[in-house]
Order: structure tokens, then C-alpha cells, then sequence
């Protein structure tokens, strides 16, 4: 299966990077399938194609992933450029500000937006280009990096933490299931309230009801499901690179993935998102330690006494947070810590997966509406 990922990261001379990705074969159908979406020619909406591709360029090259701004540069080449006006202005300051500064993007950025004259669908449909491209650069990175690594060393022994240890819970922090608090971060649940107008289930057409029914239980309740139904097909497509990322069989135990997303919401300065993956770690790994490491310093997280998987989990943190921060600068170097600490290409794979993902999610998050604490 050749997609665009594999095509921009050279998988020819990679086997052990090919073969990875083709065991997440739902990861690449459903990442591809967004792609073809976002960027096809006749999709309808206000913003025409060479306006999305001038984005998908802008998001990519912000991202410093060369590679992928080329890819969507190449196909913009050949189409009219987007008009020069007000309308544009917006769009392209609101396009670097997500791409860059995904928690400066608030509330008065968003609505500036519909004060430039774009419907509601509208600026749905950038949100989700923008958060897709800051994940398909991260992506098109972290799988690069997985091939120029090499395939792992046979017999290698992976390093150790404190295998023998018995965990011993901190003192200081409140028990698993009991909301945890610091720097602003917590695990409670909390709720978000959407910055535009939502879709009425009662008046909702056919394609938005059926998205709605599959996407998620509360989704008719929800205000992110209800902002995102105003461009259906892709909430539908979303969700199933969602899905195939996040709950795929094998490879990097789900723990693990939340760890990693938790990790990159917290540097992104998503609240809600941190809180929602927070929870789900303890939930898996009945502990909390790393996490309360995360919430105060992520760039020291991972350590300690007691864990037993200390090597292990700083090096899921410190490959997430490198991803998060500059996809451009990120390397087989990233990686090397990960597979010293015993963690095969399909895992390897799994964190790039998950971390990347979160590029997108939080975005969508962070600047379409709030958290709200109970």
C-alpha cells in the first residue's frame, strides 16, 4: 500500500520501516482517505482548492518538514493563487498562528474568521486542514526517523530500570482515581464548551445524524462532536484515523499511548486533552507518578524510583516532546533511547503514531473552543 507517507519518507530502503507500517495498514487507509478528502478538487464549502493547498503548504513549512510543504507546494504550482484580500489575510494569519502557537490561537483569533466572512462550515473545514497537515508533518518525520534508524539489532538486550522494585505510590499525590491537580493540569473530567455555533440534532440532515450516531455515544450532547458534524465527512474520516491510531491491537500497550498523548497536550497547553488522556493512563497503568511529572515538567518526566519502567517511559516522553516541538529537527537520535529501552519498530511506530495524532486533536481543542471545570 503506497500513500503519501511512504512515498515522502523513501520506505524503499527502509524493510523494517515498511513492514511496521503495514501491520497499522488501517492507520495508512484512513490518514491517506483524510488527505484525499481535505485537498479533493470538488469539495464543497467556500474554500476552493488552491486556498486549501496555499494552507496545507503554509502548515508544513511552518512545521519545518521540507519534504511535505514540497509535496503540497508541487500541486499549487499548477493552479491559480488564492486572491490577495481580507478574506485571505485572515485565513493565512489564523493558518501560522495554529500551525505555531497552538495555544494562542483563542477565542478572539477563531471569530476573527467569521468577522472576514467565513461561514461556520467554513472555518470548521480550516480547523480540521490545519490540525490534519500539523499531523501529517509529524508523521512524515517520525517515520523518516524510523527508517534512517535502521532495523534493530539482533540479540541487542534492552535496557533496564528498576525491573525488581516494587512501586511504591507517592506519598504526596492523590491515589489513582482521585483528581489530580498541578500546574494548571488536572485529571478530572471536565467539559468543553464550543466557541461557535453547533448543529442542532433536531434539525441535523442525514449524513450529519448518521456521523453523529457513529462517532461516539454522548455525541449528541457533546459540543465537539456538534461543531465537527458542520463538515460530517470529515468527522467521519477523522475518527477512523482516530480509531485505527489509539486503539489498534499490539504493538506500544494503550498505557503507553496515553502517556505519550498526555505528554504532547501538556506542551501544547491543552487542558482538556491532557485531562481526558491523564485519566485514561491511570485507569491502565493504576498509577499516577509519571503523569504528576508530566503536569509539572515534562521535559523531566519519566524518572524515578519505584516505577519500574522508568528508562521506558522517559524515553516515550522526551521522543513525544521532541516530536511535538520541532518535527523538523526530529531524528533517528530521537528514537535511539526507545529502542535501547527494549521497544520494537512496531512500537516505535505506535509512539510517532500517537504523538503526531495529538498535533492534530489538540489543535482542534485548543481553537475551536474551552474546557470548562466542573
Amino acid at each position: 500500500m503506497t500513500d503519501t507517507i511512504d512515498r515522502l519518507t523513501h520506505l524503499d530502503n527502509a524493510p523494517h520501516a515498511q513492514a511496521a507500517r503495514q501491520q497499522r495498514a488501517k492507520a495508512i487507509a484512513a490518514t491517506q482517505a483524510c488527505e484525499d478528502l481535505l485537498l479533493a478538487p470538488a469539495l464543497p464549502g467556500g474554500l476552493p482548492l488552491p486556498e486549501r493547498l496555499a494552507v496545507a503548504q503554509a502548515v508544513a513549512d511552518a512545521s519545518g518538514v521540507a519534504a511535505l510543504a514540497a509535496h503540497y507546494g508541487a500541486q499549487l504550482a499548477r493552479l491559480p493563487a488564492p486572491v490577495q484580500d481580507v478574506r485571505w489575510q485572515a485565513i493565512t494569519r489564523f493558518a501560522h498562528l495554529l500551525a505555531t502557537e497552538p495555544a494562542a490561537a483563542d477565542r478572539a483569533a477563531l471569530l476573527a474568521l467569521p468577522g472576514a466572512g467565513l461561514p461556520t462550515p467554513d472555518v470548521v473545514l480550516l480547523a480540521q486542514l490545519i490540525g490534519f497537515v500539523a499531523y501529517q508533518a509529524r508523521l512524515v518525520a517520525g517515520v523518516a526517523a524510523l527508517a534512517a534508524l535502521g532495523p534493530a539489532t539482533q540479540g541487542a538486550a534492552p535496557a533496564q530500570g528498576e525491573p525488581d522494585a516494587p512501586f511504591v505510590h507517592p506519598a504526596n499525590l492523590p491515589p489513582p482515581g482521585e483528581p489530580l491537580r498541578l500546574n494548571g493540569y488536572t485529571s478530572e473530567t471536565l467539559d468543553w464548551k464550543a466557541w461557535l455555533p453547533v448543529v442542532d440534532p433536531a434539525t441535523a440532515n442525514a449524513e450529519q445524524n448518521a456521523v453523529l450516531d457513529a462517532s461516539h455515544p454522548k455525541a449528541r450532547t457533546s459540543d465537539f462532536y456538534l461543531v465537527l458534524a458542520h463538515q460530517p465527512r470529515v468527522l467521519a474520516e477523522r475518527s477512523q484515523a482516530f480509531n485505527a491510531i489509539m486503539y489498534a491491537p499490539g504493538g506500544l500497550p494503550r498505557a503507553e499511548r496515553e502517556l505519550a498523548t498526555t505528554v504532547v497536550s501538556r506542551i501544547n497547553g491543552c487542558v482538556y486533552c491532557a485531562s481526558v488522556h491523564a485519566q485514561r493512563f491511570e485507569q491502565l497503568a493504576k498509577r499516577n507518578d509519571v503523569i504528576a511529572q508530566v503536569f509539572t515538567d515534562p521535559d523531566g518526566a519519566g524518572t524515578g524510583t519505584g516505577t519500574g519502567t522508568s528508562v521506558r517511559e522517559r524515553a516515550i516522553v522526551q521522543a513525544s516532546a521532541a516530536l511535538t516541538r520541532a518535527p523538523g529537527g526530529f531524528g533517528p537520535q530521537h528514537l535511539a533511547p526507545l529502542r535501547a529501552a527494549g521497544l520494537g519498530d512496531l512500537e516505535l511506530l505506535d509512539t510517532v503514531h500517537a504523538a503526531a495524532l495529538f498535533a492534530w486533536a489538540n489543535r482542534l481543542m485548543l481553537n475551536l473552543g474551552e474546557a470548562v471545570h466542573p
